[in-house]
């Protein structure tokens, strides 16, 4: 069986995508995976490195508001739509399978014309507009979160690797802290944007240095590809490392007590799953989806929300260094994340795939 996975742009599609190939490959090594993506998104460098063979479309942005970028899409969906063609032609697969973004819509108008079995995976609470357009054109829908609206949809949770998924958070923290260059004892808070980074995190955080520092808190800070934070150690202050970028999320996670992070479905789904308290900072654009995403694992006490505009240098000084050195708190938060995250959605999601291909 050969299957074709579209899926790009930032991890919030690769990370599902790949999780759901490597499932795909546990469960039948016979399958054949390839992915579509396209030559501006994060696939180019990390399903290569996964080991999948990558095929690449123009990319077809959907403008969420009105504009005259928006009169452009249907020029470009239909050269992209030829492009995806010509992969099927090469791949010739027996199920297509989408996780949304501007990379799916082309392959699922691809699918209905060649009458290829379809499966659509939302990851966001909100759905995108390509996984709308591609749940009425198949009955295989799965959604990360169980209040998605969705036609068709079934709750399955979001595939996460298995490196995360079957994380011994306490069992590896002492070589987690060690690989950064952290102190083993000492409070740890992860700072982490996403792949891209997040300029308002980066600023609050580090700007918040002197209070967490006088708190005993050490940092891991991951601040982007172009990101940066500007911090004053002074020699006896426990550690503040700063990174571009971590392959090794699990080690990241492991030697955090606390994560000040974005809340996409990516992110949500793999700090509650590893029971990782979280401080969630919702990405204020798009259509509220990140909100959505967090506010299970809030209301169930996981994790707290802030507004982007209320996550100040001054919020952070005056709430993080209490509650990353409350053990108490800390793990109450942590049995409440974890209890509410399914782990297995990548066997799910790939059992679902070989259905539709069946």
């Amino acid at each position: 069986m050969r299957a074709l996975l579209a899926g790009g742009g930032t991890a919030g599609h690769t990370s599902p995508l790949l999780a759901t190939a490597d499932a795909l490959r546990r469960i039948d090594d016979t399958v054949e995976v390839t992915a579509l993506g396209t030559a501006r998104g994060l696939e180019v460098r990390v399903v290569p490195e996964a080991g999948y063979p990558l095929e690449l479309i123009p990319p077809v942005p959907l403008p969420r508001k009105p504009s005259a970028d928006l009169l452009r899409v249907p020029n470009r969906l239909r050269g992209a739509v030829s492009a995806t063609l010509d992969v099927f032609d090469r791949v010739r697969p027996d199920v297509v399978v989408g996780f949304g973004g501007y990379v799916s819509m082309p392959a699922y108008f691809a699918a209905r014309r060649r009458r290829i079995p379809l499966v659509v995976h939302e990851g966001n609470a909100v759905p995108g507009i390509a996984n709308k357009v591609g749940a009425r054109l198949t009955r295989h829908v799965a959604t990360s979160f169980p209040d998605t609206p969705l036609r068709n949809g079934a709750y399955l949770g979001l595939p996460i690797r298995r490196m995360i998924s079957t994380l011994d958070r306490p069992g590896l923290r002492e070589e987690a802290r060690r690989t950064f260059g952290l102190d083993t004892d000492r409070p740890t808070l992860l700072v982490t944007g996403g792949s891209q980074g997040a300029r308002r995190l980066n600023q609050s955080v580090s700007g918040a240095q002197r209070a967490l520092a006088d708190a005993g808190v050490q940092v891991l800070h991951v601040v982007g590809a172009s990101g940066s934070a500007s911090v004053d150690r002074r020699p006896d202050d426990p550690s503040y490392v700063v990174v571009p970028y971590v392959d090794r999320m699990d080690l990241a996670y492991a030697a955090a007590d606390l994560v000040v992070c974005r809340a996409g479905a990516n992110t949500v789904t793999e700090v509650s799953a590893v029971g990782l308290p979280a401080v969630f900072v919702p990405l204020p654009i798009g259509n509220g989806e990140q909100e959505h995403n967090a506010r299970p694992v809030v209301d169930a006490g996981g994790g707290l929300l802030v507004q982007d505009t209320a996550f100040t240098p001054e919020w952070v000084a005056a709430s993080v260094p209490s509650l990353v050195t409350d053990g108490a708190r800390l793990h109450t938060m942590s049995t409440a994340a974890a209890d509410l995250i399914p782990r297995d959605a990548d066997e799910k999601l790939a059992r679902m795939v070989l259905a539709a291909a069946r």
